[in-house]
């Protein structure tokens, strides 16, 4: 299980401390330092089933710099926004959870964190 955080996120704590509750092997990754690739970015989306707008956090300074709130969300523009997710990573929804049977959760609630935990 990998677990991609920002440390001065209270989600990401809350998700790391959870985790360390119950006991779980995870490895941590700091997405802002260590940034995902557009590659890892698709492969993640694919685990999670969700498109790159749906992890994007539009409410980030550089997502108005970007006026991403008026990029279409479609086929077509899929490969910009995941672009734009590996260029500023601080646009990622945090933290993102990958289990070890292949799929993966945003584990902003306890909840979303025990589903990760259940997939092993």
């Amino acid at each position: 299980m990998e677990i991609w955080i920002n440390p001065a996120c209270s989600k990401c704590r809350s998700a790391v401390d959870l985790l360390d509750a119950e006991g779980a092997e995870y490895t941590v990754r700091r997405y802002l330092e260590d940034v995902p690739t557009e590659e890892e970015i698709r492969a993640v989306l694919e685990r999670l089933g969700l498109e790159p707008w749906d992890i994007t956090r539009t409410g980030e300074a550089v997502a108005k710099e970007l006026g991403i709130a008026d990029w279409p969300r479609d086929a077509a523009s899929r490969d910009r926004w995941v672009a734009a997710l590996s260029e500023h990573p601080k646009l990622i929804q945090r933290p993102i959870i990958t289990a070890d049977d292949g799929s993966a959760v945003v584990g902003r609630s306890e909840e979303a964190v025990r589903d990760a935990l259940g997939r092993g």
